[in-house]
């Protein structure tokens, strides 16, 4: 039969890439024990940035990734002529701002100092967070995907924007009044949304994607998609107590499952 076929066969090894946070255990936790019945074994490889896990992924070093969303996965990809695709979103953390000094955004004072992720899309992520929570305005004709501190209109405090390594910002806290931190970066912190003075929602281009080569879309792409859209995947994200559980959700589960 075909079952014992594939058992008699070695092993397929999968190597997946992901960043510090939440991820690579929503990947072990939720999609691993899938590929497992599948006759796969599972590595989870953790890179220290948003650069390596692309090209990794690219070169034929890793085979799978989880850990960006859609916008940047499609600007990378473009800026680095890099032949990798998106396969399905999966729930997501929103980015959050906190501080180690003030307890409401309307304690920010003349002048203070926001830590923003130096990469151009989280940066104008970043940007657009800050205006719909009120801090800053945009220039109205702009690409909002674009928006860099350029961009600002209206600082009615003069913040002073500084940019570095996102997953530095939450080491940073000290230094500066707010920073802008990504989802993962905060959970991977341990600091709790609870005490975030904003916390994103999410736009259906910032939740979170696997992402493979663009040649294996169809085979181990199609094998990944399945697993994250089956009964076992939604009982872990939504098991009581799951740190999941209350991430934003894409647009096909909230089609699937409700909200």
């Amino acid at each position: 039969t075909e079952e014992s076929t594939a058992e008699t066969t070695e092993a397929k090894e999968l190597k997946v890439g992901v960043c510090a946070g939440p991820y690579g255990d929503m990947f072990t936790d939720a999609i691993t024990p899938s590929l497992e019945e599948k006759g796969y074994t599972v590595e989870i490889i953790e890179f220290t940035d948003y650069v390596q896990p692309d090209q990794a992924l690219a070169s034929g070093d890793i085979d799978a990734n989880l850990m960006q969303h859609t916008a940047y996965l499609t600007q990378f990809a473009a800026d680095n002529n890099l032949d990798i695709s998106a396969v399905i979103n999966v729930p997501t953390a929103g980015a959050g701002v906190f501080s180690n000094s003030i307890t409401s955004l309307d304690e920010l004072q003349d002048g203070d100092t926001v830590a923003i992720p130096i990469d151009a899309v989280n940066l104008a992520r970043s940007l657009r967070f800050l205006r719909d929570l009120g801090v800053i305005t945009l220039n109205g004709e702009i690409d909002e995907t674009k928006a860099s501190v350029a961009d600002i209109a209206d600082n009615p405090k003069n913040l002073e924007f500084v940019t570095m390594d996102a997953a530095q910002i939450s080491r940073s806290l000290d230094s500066v009044a707010i920073g802008v931190i990504p989802g993962n970066y905060a959970i991977a912190a341990e600091l709790d949304f609870a005490d975030a003075l904003g916390v994103e929602k999410l736009g259906e281009d910032f939740k979170n994607v696997i992402a493979v080569r663009t040649e294996d879309v169809d085979t181990l792409g199609a094998e990944l998609k399945e697993i994250v859209e089956s009964q076992a995947f939604y009982d872990v994200i939504m098991a009581d107590g799951s740190l999941y559980a209350g991430f934003d959700k894409p647009e096909w589960w909230v089609e699937k499952y409700g909200a």
